[in-house]
């Protein structure tokens, strides 16, 4: 979870810093009174409309991505579980099996019910 919030927060910045130049970048005036100077302002403000679209692309994709972490984030972290939980399993057995050959716990077969046998190796 707190890498997708960490890759929300990105998102956000960048959100942010594009809203803050679309003001200053869509509408700009031309320099002067010429076709020149009208001419690539128009250019300009074309790349920047041109790049707020990409932009908001680029954004939901982003949101996707997050969503798509947020949601994984709890099949992560039972696969983490499940290896630690080995992890610890095979801590317990080592010393058992290096004396007997068997782990200690999750190798054996149980006794008969009501019989007072011992269960065999598994």
């Amino acid at each position: 979870m707190a890498v997708a919030s960490d890759v929300a927060g990105i998102g956000s910045a960048i959100s942010t810093a594009n809203a803050a130049a679309a003001a200053s970048t869509t509408g700009l005036a031309a320099a002067a009174a010429d076709e020149v100077s009208a001419a690539i302002a128009a250019l300009f403000s074309s790349h920047a409309h041109e790049y707020q679209v990409l932009s908001a692309q680029a954004a939901a994709f982003h949101e996707q991505m997050v969503r798509a972490l947020t949601a994984n984030a709890g099949t992560y972290a039972a696969a983490e579980a499940a290896n630690v939980e080995q992890f610890l399993l095979n801590a317990v057995n080592a010393p058992t099996q290096a004396l007997f050959g068997r782990p200690l716990i999750g190798n054996g077969t149980n006794g008969a019910p009501g019989s007072g046998q011992n269960g065999g190796a598994g």
